[in-house]
């Protein structure tokens, strides 16, 4: 059990990674500047949607792997029985003060 969940954590920080960079490779819609100026984006290496094709289907495929592994890192937690099961149960209550005195 601790090797499956140590692989899907690996794959998760992975797909992490890959899906920060395939966000940031994108391209808004007329983000060159002939876009600034009501023209058609001009300056795409790879035409003007097949490099958007390409970059869709990535973010797509890896946005999946990154929920699906969310989903099964959570499950693999939970039945490992690692913790109490909240943060807040081993959390102190805040000291209570006394109310300010008016000044004069």
């Amino acid at each position: 059990m601790n090797v499956l969940l140590y692989f899907v954590l690996g794959v998760h920080v992975i797909v992490c990674f890959f899906l920060i960079g395939v966000v940031l490779l994108q391209q808004g819609r007329s983000a060159d500047l002939a876009g600034a100026f009501g023209g058609q984006g001009s300056q795409t290496a790879f035409g003007p949607r097949a490099a958007a094709n390409v970059l869709t289907r990535l973010t797509t495929y890896s946005a999946i792997v990154f929920m699906l592994t969310s989903i099964t890192l959570t499950v693999l937690m939970v039945r490992a029985g690692s913790g109490s099961g909240s943060v807040l149960d081993s959390s102190k209550p805040a000291p209570v003060s006394a109310p300010a005195k008016p000044g004069k």
